[in-house]
């Protein structure tokens, strides 16, 4: 049976899932919801997903909400040792990261897209993106360090602590703010844009997000 994914493409959360779904070469259904499309909040949509939100996945019998639990789901199940590595250490470091993104990183970055591109531009609030800007810097700081030390986030190889971090570059590099420069991560960056998924993926147009008067 096909795997089925719920969600509008322009979302950060649906990118983690489909640009896993393109590293691990497995097919899928995409049905576009929430945002412009709505039927996120239909009976039918809340009975899989009680939060109203986006992304759903399907896979026979399961159905799966939360990026990361499908993330983690994809790779264990269709990885065969690619973005899910065997050893209980090594998924350790990819979870801590994993975690720490859900957490802290995502936050950051989104609260500055949230505040340069869902607010229309005549409500800029310069103090608010300089100090949102500053503590998202601290975080690419934290990423800069880890990617000194290993090529990816996740070690050696491209894991899925990467897809779940590595969905924010877009946007961050596109959205026109004046934030500092880490000569680690945009590197990272260069090797994330040399696969094909990560560009399918994650190199969305978000124009229908940006909200104005």
């Amino acid at each position: 049976m096909t795997i089925k994914v719920l969600g509008r493409l322009s979302s950060a959360n649906v990118q983690k899932v489909v640009w896993t779904l393109a590293e691990l070469g497995v097919a899928y259904d995409h049905t576009a919801v929430g945002g412009k499309y709505g039927g996120n909040d239909t009976p039918e949509y809340l009975a899989m997903n009680p939060n109203g939100l986006v992304p759903t996945l399907r896979d026979g019998d399961l159905t799966l909400w939360e990026s990361h639990a499908i993330v983690r789901y994809l790779a264990a199940s269709y990885g065969e040792g690619r973005l899910f590595p065997a050893d209980p250490r090594a998924r350790a470091i990819i979870d801590q990261w994993m975690d720490w993104v859900a957490t802290t990183f995502q936050p950051a970055w989104l609260g500055v897209f949230a505040l340069v591109v869902r607010t229309p531009v005549e409500k800029h609030d310069k103090a608010a993106i300089a100090k949102a800007v500053a503590v998202a810097n601290r975080c690419f700081g934290m990423l800069d360090a880890r990617l000194a030390e290993t090529p990816f986030v996740s070690g050696a190889e491209l894991g899925y602590a990467d897809i779940a971090a590595g969905v924010s570059l877009y946007r961050w590099t596109t959205m026109g703010i004046d934030a500092q420069r880490f000569s680690h991560v945009e590197a990272w960056h260069a090797r994330l844009s040399g696969r094909e998924a990560f560009r399918n993926s994650v190199n969305v147009d978000y124009e229908e997000l940006r909200v104005r008067l």
